[in-house]
Order: structure tokens, then sequence, then C-alpha cells
């Protein structure tokens, strides 16, 4: 006799695994800067998801039902900056300076900086999510601000406990000020002057509400040297995974080549319809926020996945190159990912998690 699960014990099963994101520690919501003195000082971070929340719970409190109040991409406070970089890091002290040296070429040549104090909805801000790093990630990094005078433009939040990635880069991106979000990886294997490209590319497909994204892709090098050269494992691993990525995920998202590129932008509008709703922390939250982003409302929140207009995605390819130091272990992070990925459609094509 074959075992067998029927739809209330996976249900169950679904409850008991499905990831639930910690509420951020007081400290979390602060951050460590540079003075012009070369001093650092802790000043409390602009959290646009607070203010996204309150709104929310208002329209709860008057109506019962937030369905009957949708909240609209306005109930994000406005950009004061152009754009915003979020950077996660775990123990990157050997790689972190390379990455930061080559953004801040690009991003002071396209935006430029912002006098202290004043918003002008131009310029940019770096936030480095330090995610509970051992080594001297911060101290190098607070050296690279006074270096550069960066005060106030590198703000440093440190997270008291190892979040992972996907809860990095969420974290970040409930912070920031800029009317584009863009996350990148610390290693610096994706080259800053792509980020023109996303840029192109969200403008493109952006909605009439102003939402879109954009996320590079490393899709047409699959057949470079570069990736041929790699173990026969690693590319088992990698055509799988796409494999259970087409057969997983709902359609949009299934077609995009490359969900795991850590270089992703999204507009300022777009983020209340997808990182409220984050519940992956690990290497496979790009393909939450990928699926977050098709099922997104046009007007009112869906509870589940599919039934919204959705957000459009860009996807342009970008220079990339192999870096070493990797924290990823290809074959556990591989399986870790394949479960994650189960939970996650389960998670969300069942009801456990909804738009609420």
């Amino acid at each position: 006799m074959g075992i067998g699960f029927n739809t209330s014990e996976i249900y169950a099963l679904l409850l008991l695994v499905a990831p639930v994101p910690r509420p951020p520690y007081p400290s979390e919501k602060t951050y460590i800067t540079t003075t012009p003195s070369g001093t650092t000082e802790t000043k409390p971070l602009t959290c646009w998801y607070d203010s996204w929340v309150a709104h929310r719970e208002a329209s709860v409190s008057k109506s019962g039902s937030a369905a009957q109040n949708p909240i609209r991409t306005g109930a994000i406070e406005p950009a004061t900056l152009e754009m915003s970089l979020v950077v996660p890091a775990y123990n990157e002290e050997a790689r972190l300076i390379g990455m930061l040296e080559e953004a801040l070429s690009f991003l002071d040549a396209t935006y430029g900086r912002v006098a202290r104090g004043k918003g002008t909805g131009t310029g940019y801000e770096i936030l480095l999510v330090n995610d509970g790093s051992c080594d001297g990630t911060v101290e190098i990094a607070l050296e690279f601000s006074r270096k550069h005078g960066l005060h106030d433009v590198l703000r440093i939040v440190t997270l008291e406990e190892n979040r992972g990635k996907g809860g990095a880069v969420t974290h970040g991106m409930r912070h920031v000020r800029g009317e584009y979000a863009v996350f990148a990886d610390a290693d610096g294997a994706s080259r800053f002057a792509d980020l023109g490209k996303l840029v192109k590319g969200v403008k493109e497909v952006v909605d009439e509400e102003g939402r879109g994204v954009a996320v590079g892709s490393r899709a047409w090098l699959v057949g470079s040297e570069a990736v041929v050269k790699r173990s026969a494992l690693r590319n088992a691993l990698m055509h799988s995974f796409h494999l259970l990525l087409r057969l997983l995920t709902p359609p949009a998202t299934s077609r995009i080549r490359d969900t795991q590129c850590g270089f992703k932008l999204f507009t300022r509008a777009a983020l209340p319809h997808i990182i409220p709703y984050m519940h992956a922390e690990g290497w496979i939250f790009d393909v939450e926020m990928l699926m977050l982003a098709e099922s997104a409302p046009g007007v009112e929140d869906g509870e589940g996945m599919g039934n919204g207009k959705g957000i459009k995605v860009s996807e342009q390819p970008i220079a990339w190159q192999e870096v070493g130091g990797s924290k990823l272990n290809v074959m556990w992070d591989s399986l870790g990912m394949a479960w994650g990925l189960a939970v996650l459609r389960g998670g969300w094509g069942m009801g456990v998690w909804r738009r609420r």
C-alpha cells in the first residue's frame, strides 16, 4: 500500500515548515555612517515599510477589511533620491572594496550626491546590510566611507543575527529612499555599468501606476567558456533547477531565464506589492520576489498567487565574472533551493500565505 498525503495534511505540513521571518530588533532600525570629521554616528533609518503598515492598519480599523480599502502605490512615501543601492554582506572584507569602488564610480558619474539633509529627488545612497558578519566587513566599509567622503551616503545597517541573503536584501529594501532600488552582490561579479541597462529596461515595462522590475541575466553566457569549464555536477544541478522552475513557478516567472542573478532593480511603486509579503530568506528569495511581482494586484489586493494583473519584468543581459570566495555550497544549497522552491509554491498556491 502506497503512502500518500491528502490536501489537509499537506497544508498542515506547510504550516510547520513555511518560513516566518522574525521582526527586526530595535538596533536594526538604525544605521552607522561617517561624519565629515572622520568619526561615526548612529542614526534612525527612514522606513517606508513602517509607514505603509501604519496606513494599512488604519484602513482596516475603519472598515474591518483591507480588501475594502485597497492599498495603492501612493501609500509609499515619496522618494527623496533617484537611486538606492542595497548590498547584502556577510563576511565580505576580502571582496567588498572592489565592488564599492566600481559602484561609487558609476553612481557618482550618473546620479551625483545630494547635499546632506536636502532631498531633491536626485542623488543616490548605498545601504550596506551587514548580515551578522564576524570579520572586518563593517570596519572596511567605514574606512572606505571616510576616504571618499560618503557621509550619510553610505549607510551601514547591522543585523544582530545572520538572516541569509534574502533576509538582508528584504530588510534593506524596507528602508530605501530612492525612486529606483537595486540590490547587488558584495562580490562585484556584476558590472555596475550595466545598471543603465536595468533602468532602461524597467522604463520599457513600467505600468500606469509606475510599477516595474528589471533583472540582470547571465543566460546569454550559458555556452561561454566560463560556464563550460564548470564541473559536470554544477552544470547538471543548474539545468535541474531550471526544470523545477518551469514546473513549479507561475507562467511569467517560469519564463525568466536567470532568476538567481544578484542584480535586480525595482521602481519605488513596485516595492509595496513585493517587499511586505516576502518570506524566503535564503537563496530562493529571488524567485519569491518574481512570483510576487507576477501576482501583484492591479487595483485591489488579491489573496493568493495568480489573481492579479501583475508587475512586468524586463530581463536584461549583463556582463558577469566568476569571483573567488563564494559561500555557496553547490550540492547542499542546490538541494535547499529545490526544497525552498517547493515550499514557496505550496505556501502561496495553497493559501498558507496570502496578501492581507
